[in-house]
């Protein structure tokens, strides 16, 4: 029994001493807990696209306020659309196929990006390159946040909270169309 004490003790005093295991700082615990007045300076996205090409979406976010925010960031729900097929272990698919996201933004959080602080006058651009693989008119919804973590909330000028705004588009079932280049051997986009 005494062997079987020790080891037990032993376990029991190695467990407590294993460092970040269920303690420790909260993750938000540095962000401020703070409403910042931000501004969409640009949002755009093309009303009207095509299966297979590549589209660019823009949305730039001006720190309209006195302080400097933590991060800026943008979450963006509608890349992908729920299928209403039964037993899919998966029911999201994708609509846009993210090629590019803007650069230095990748989170842990699904579909949100984010820029590290953001002065006061100072304005930071998130661009997507995304490829349209689904037909059908679609709403494409993105959420302006001053933080990650929920305590720095954002807002308008006019008070408004969230910030937020939609582009409506419609993708057409017809692809672009192309050609294989025979001396390259690369896919050639043809004017439209």
């Amino acid at each position: 029994m005494t062997g079987h004490r020790a080891v037990t003790a032993t376990l029991a005093a190695a467990a407590l001493a294993l460092p970040g295991c269920g303690g420790g700082e909260r993750q938000d615990a540095n962000e401020k807990a703070a409403t910042f007045t931000v501004e969409v300076v640009r949002a755009s996205f093309p009303r009207e696209q095509r299966l297979a090409k590549q589209f660019e979406m823009q949305i730039a976010v001006k720190n309209a306020g006195s302080e400097t925010l933590p991060n800026v960031a943008v979450t963006v729900d509608s890349f992908s659309r729920r299928s209403q097929q039964p037993g899919l272990a998966d029911p999201e698919r994708p609509v846009w196929i993210v090629d590019e996201a803007p650069p230095g933004g990748t989170t842990a959080s699904t579909n949100t990006w984010a820029l590290d602080g953001l002065a006061p006058g100072q304005t930071k651009r998130f661009r997507w390159k995304l490829t349209a693989v689904e037909p059908g008119s679609y709403k494409v919804k993105y959420t302006v946040a001053a933080g990650l973590d929920g305590k720095a909330k954002a807002r308008t000028a006019r008070g408004d909270s969230p910030v937020t705004g939609t582009f409506a588009v419609r993708i057409q079932s017809k692809p672009s169309r192309a050609r294989v280049n025979p001396e390259t051997g690369e896919v050639e986009r043809l004017e439209e």
